[in-house]
């Protein structure tokens, strides 16, 4: 049995690992090799040889599942307070002495390591708000400074220059495979 790289495993998937586990400790009691037991349960020797290291260290609740490594480390209420701290809006970046207002990933996973001493990744942290409802922002108005009427001019006259031209396909180009001719 193959395992997903990186887990993400339904409850039903951990589950179904974790009777295959449990089979093995059966096959470790009644004395059988590694080799063995990974051939029969279609698994890699070293996750064998891991889960029988398990098994002698701790018994059966060694090689029983832990539940997700994804599951979500604060609770409600630390939750509710983070969402209380987004919302006040735009004071709560000048605090630590950032330049601007802006709420980024890198930001909202600093405060949530100075309110609640926890340490996210920046991926994590998005996880964490996007599975609460939040999204990614686009500003509300555009620059005072854009001229429309220059980047239309722009993209007229200067972008047909710059951008090389597409390569046309055509029969025997070095794009198209040849047919083997022997």
């Amino acid at each position: 049995m193959r395992y997903a790289q990186g887990g993400r495993l339904t409850d039903a998937g951990r589950a179904v690992r974790e009777r295959v586990r449990l089979r093995a400790v059966e096959r470790f009691e009644g004395r059988q090799k590694n080799s063995e037991i990974a051939a029969v349960l279609r698994v890699s020797e070293r996750s064998v040889e891991r889960w029988r290291r398990q098994w002698r260290e701790r018994g059966e609740a060694g090689v029983l599942s832990k539940g997700s490594p994804g599951r979500p480390r604060l609770g409600e209420a630390q939750l509710a307070r983070l969402e209380r701290e987004l919302e006040r809006g735009r004071w709560w970046p000048l605090v630590p002495g950032w330049t601007d207002q802006r709420w980024t990933l890198a930001r909202i996973k600093t405060l949530i390591g100075r309110l609640f001493h926890v340490s996210y990744t920046v991926q994590g942290t998005w996880l964490l708000l996007k599975r609460h409802g939040w999204s990614w922002q686009q500003p509300a108005r555009r620059a005072i400074e854009r001229d429309d009427a220059a980047v239309e001019v722009w993209k007229r006259e200067t972008w047909s220059r710059v951008r090389a031209p597409r390569r046309r396909v055509t029969a025997g180009s070095s794009s198209r495979t040849k047919p083997d001719s022997r």
